[in-house]
């Protein structure tokens, strides 16, 4: 049986102000992407999210980002390497305290927004990613697996440090001839039609290739699918995704 992972953001919140309905997404996903504080979330929030994810057995993965909470983390920026890294290390840090408190740990990364594009291409700053997960390795010893964009710059530097890495797909966003994501600042980058959605969502997982901008058929080949939290009707469109692909013969389960 085709198997893949089904991955969405969380704890997408900062004090009083909420943005992804953790609870209902956690009843859906096999991983959950944390933000550990730096484009969202807060230590109450992420205590909270790691608690759910806890209990309900769904895997978790730290969100790092740029230093950009008023911009969510989606703008450019230019962050030495070091400093990046150390930057990437202290929010690795910070969701391992409350992921051990809660009885798991950090099962993986993943970047987030505009550091998430930014090391699709930029050998520079995919290295400052390798560079803190160098420094942090897992109870048995292991590094933490990288999840990111098949091709890109991060997956090659993870690959070249002996890092796991898992190829991910993304079921409501629209893709360039190249395979990459079209940008958010271009119109139709985000797609909004459940249908749709659904469709290439499956499509995806069991035929392995999706349908870019400009109608041509770009190969896929992912072990994680993300449905993205911060849209609206978030938790209704991914359980949606798992229901058609357990009707497509498509196993929905943790990657490994």
């Amino acid at each position: 049986m085709v198997t893949i992972d089904l991955n969405a953001d969380l704890g997408e919140g900062f004090g009083r102000w909420t943005l992804t309905d953790d609870e209902a997404l956690l009843a859906v996903v096999t991983s959950a992407n944390v933000a550990c504080g730096f484009h969202a979330g807060d230590p109450s929030t992420i205590r909270r999210v790691c608690e759910l994810a806890a209990e309900r057995g769904v895997r978790i993965g730290a969100q790092v980002s740029y230093r950009d909470l008023a911009g969510f983390g989606r703008r450019p920026m230019e962050v030495p390497r070091r400093e990046l890294a150390d930057e990437i290390a202290y929010q690795l840090g910070a969701l391992d305290l409350f992921a051990r408190a809660a009885g798991t740990a950090v099962a993986y990364l993943k970047p987030h927004g505009a550091l998430y594009n930014r090391v699709v291409h930029d050998q520079e700053q995919a290295g400052a990613v390798v560079d803190a997960l160098l420094a942090y390795r897992r109870a048995d010893g292991r590094g933490l697996p990288v999840l990111g964009l098949p091709g890109s710059a991060l997956l090659a530097a993870a690959l070249a440090a002996g890092l796991p890495v898992v190829a991910e797909a993304f079921a409501d966003r629209a893709y360039t001839a190249q395979g990459t994501l079209v940008p958010r600042t271009e119109p139709g980058a985000v797609l909004h039609d459940p249908d749709q959605v659904v469709a290439r969502a499956v499509r995806m997982a069991r035929d392995g290739e999706v349908v870019a901008a400009d109608g041509s058929l770009v190969p896929v080949r992912a072990g994680s699918l993300c449905v993205h939290g911060d849209t609206p009707g978030a938790a209704a469109l991914a359980l949606r995704v798992r229901e058609a692909l357990t009707a497509a013969g498509v196993g929905v389960e943790a990657f490994g």
